[in-house]
């Protein structure tokens, strides 16, 4: 009995992590996230899958990002009754997250349509908060290391990938066959997270390629940040600085807060934290001390070296503030959220500060801004960029194209077949022919919905 896999997302792009793996009458999820990005593939959240929720028996989260796990909500509400099984820091956090995301969602929809700036009669979120809380009780928490059985005749074992709090590889083993899926990976040396755990043996290895055709350059988030902010505090402007909540605020608060306690930021810059998903996630840090490498005292000096903004007022009374200040707000590739005012209040002015941090996916507001166009369309209109826009490599948290290989190179044997997903075409196609190269593993970059076997 052949056990397949079908890529329902993260194939020939970097979003809507999706795998479809099926053993005779049995079918689970790794993965469930949601598309970003281009129109044309944020539309694929709308088309319903392949296969009838109800008829999913279990969903595997590697991790808590929504590009991994947003999708769980409608997956839910569409009749899904299984399991959801994830680390316990994955689902902390996705009790932050998804709710976040529906929320988000229902007040662009109803900001479309105040300003009616939907071609539709009525613009409509894809999910909304309540079905993203109607998620928590699906979820059932496994840890490191610890075999456990999704379906019966299945057993899969969660292994650390660094990257963020609660991320795994996943090892799947059934009808004989073992499928290790690597999760996002984290880089070796991060300065917050815990290097990956290395890849237990497999047959077929599914593996992410966010930058399989990159080197991250040899420097650290700190050194980058203090000569920006010092040029913008001189010149009394405002950074916004587009922050994944999960992961990426956190990294930019450890940094800011190692620059002020060594005296190479004033004290006295203001810097604000406009994500009420940041906030509370970088409270998870106490609750998970063993997955990350900051002592006690540096998690508290994270906490602490920004204002902790959360309600929608406090939010718009950052927009009469002058500069000099630091706003960190969500999302990190600014596709939705408190940011986007942020953004168009700010661009205007080149004595002002866009800082992205990390990868920019392409058809996102971050890859616009990314690109150096002249403008960027904001709730419907179109924004001039006369700010200065920098991007940060250093900030990034997913290994690069040696790294990944570096990964691999682990294994105590040769597995039969690699999938190459969850990254750009160019990424993707790199990664795969260094693994035939210099491996001498095969390899393949599966197309968008193509069944394959495990």
């Amino acid at each position: 009995m052949p056990l397949k896999i079908t890529f329902l997302g993260a194939a020939d792009t970097v979003t809507g992590s999706k795998y479809l793996v099926q053993f005779g009458s049995q079918r689970l999820l790794v993965d469930c996230g949601l598309f970003q990005g281009y129109k044309t593939l944020r539309l694929r959240n709308w088309s319903p899958l392949p296969v009838a929720p109800q008829e999913i028996g279990a969903v595997l989260l590697t991790h808590a990002h929504l590009d991994h796990s947003g999708y769980l909500p409608l997956l839910v509400r569409e009749g899904f009754k299984g399991r959801v099984h994830a680390t316990p820091g994955t689902r902390d956090l996705c009790n932050i997250l998804l709710p976040d995301s529906g929320h988000i969602q229902e007040e662009d929809a109803n900001f479309a349509n105040r300003h009616k700036l939907s071609r539709h009669a009525m613009a409509l979120p894809l999910y909304t908060q309540q079905d993203a809380l109607h998620c928590a009780p699906f979820f059932q928490t496994e840890q490191w290391g610890r075999s456990f059985s999704p379906l019966p005749g299945w057993q899969a074992t969660f292994s650390a990938a660094g990257h963020i709090l609660g991320a795994s590889s996943l090892l799947l083993e059934v009808g004989g066959r073992r499928v290790l899926f690597s999760g996002d990976l984290g880089r070796p040396h991060d300065e917050m997270m815990n290097p990956p755990d290395p890849p237990p043996q497999a047959d077929t290895v599914v593996i992410e390629s966010t930058y399989g055709n990159r080197q991250h350059p040899h420097s650290d988030l700190a050194k980058d940040l203090a000569p920006l902010l010092r040029k913008l505090a001189a010149r009394g402007g405002v950074a916004v600085i587009p922050v994944f909540a999960v992961g990426r605020a956190q990294a930019v608060l450890h940094a800011m807060a190692q620059l002020k306690a060594q005296g190479e930021l004033p004290h006295s810059l203001p810097i604000f934290l406009d994500s009420p998903m940041a906030v509370h996630t970088s409270a998870l840090f106490t609750r998970h001390m063993a997955e990350h490498r900051l002592s006690a005292q540096e998690v508290k000096a994270m906490d602490h070296v920004a204002t902790m903004v959360e309600t929608t007022d406090q939010s718009k009374a950052l927009l009469n503030r002058h500069g000099p200040m630091v706003i960190l707000s969500a999302s990190g590739m600014a596709t939705g959220g408190r940011v986007l005012h942020h953004l168009a209040n700010y661009l205007g002015d080149h004595r002002n500060m866009i800082i992205l941090t990390g990868f920019q996916s392409p058809g996102t507001r971050g890859a616009t801004l990314a690109s150096g166009k002249p403008s960027v369309r904001i709730h419907g209109q179109d924004v001039a960029v006369h700010a200065e826009v920098v991007q940060l490599e250093s900030a990034s948290a997913h290994a690069d194209g040696n790294e990944l290989i570096a990964w691999l190179r682990q294994m105590p044997q040769p597995p039969r077949q690699v999938y190459v997903v969850h990254g750009e075409r160019e990424a993707s196609d790199m990664l795969r022919q260094r693994i035939e190269h210099e491996l001498h593993w095969r390899a393949v970059t599966p197309e968008h919905n193509a069944t394959w076997p495990g």
